[in-house]
């Protein structure tokens, strides 16, 4: 996953030089090196895959993990690779390790503002572009994108995920929980 990532961000500067340049030659030599990395990206692409369909644990999560609307074959391969503590740890430590936790920043009386801080920046990331896609196609995430957009009449706070504390918690129970279907709530006994 790691020489995946490498390999989007050079695609990305890549591009970025073909917009800006202007000598024929230059675009036309910035297009092969895209081409060659765009068939990197499909050849590790395929590796990756074949990694995760010889192993039946992989293959067993990453079922788990697609089914969940939102969550695409690359956000399951890299929690899969990334976060192998997943299904293991509560949502409370997993929120931490991924790093979208608030964090105190209190001293003394004063208490000062609550930020996300540290963690595995690479899951944070995925998890954010696919609580934005799971905004659109989820339907328990988007009702959550609805509330955030109503209460904070921000986008940002509500795209970013991480920024209000409701939004990692849930994505992690979405993430963590053995079965997709919401779990009927348990009636107290007095």
């Amino acid at each position: 996953m790691v020489r995946r990532r490498q390999i989007i961000e050079m695609i990305g500067r890549e591009q970025n030089r073909r917009h800006q340049a202007r000598s024929p030659r230059i675009q036309r030599s910035l297009d092969r090196t895209l081409a060659a990395l765009q068939a990197e990206l499909d050849d590790t692409d395929r590796e990756i895959g074949r990694q995760i369909r010889t192993g039946p644990a992989w293959r067993e999560a990453e079922n788990l993990l697609t089914s969940v609307p939102g969550i695409g074959p690359v956000t399951a391969r890299t929690l899969i690779a990334e976060l192998p503590e997943l299904g293991h740890i509560t949502r409370r430590r997993l929120a931490a390790l991924v790093g979208v936790a608030p964090v105190n920043r209190d001293s003394g009386a004063s208490r000062g503002h609550r930020a996300i801080a540290g963690g595995r920046t690479s899951v944070r990331n995925t998890l954010t572009m696919a609580a934005l896609t799971a905004s659109r196609h989820n339907p328990a995430i988007k009702a959550l994108y609805d509330r955030l957009r109503a209460k904070c009449r921000r986008a940002q706070a509500a795209h970013h995920p991480q920024r209000h504390p409701a939004g990692p918690k849930t994505m992690a129970n979405r993430l963590t929980r053995k079965t997709v279907t919401p779990q009927p709530a348990k009636p107290r006994s007095t």
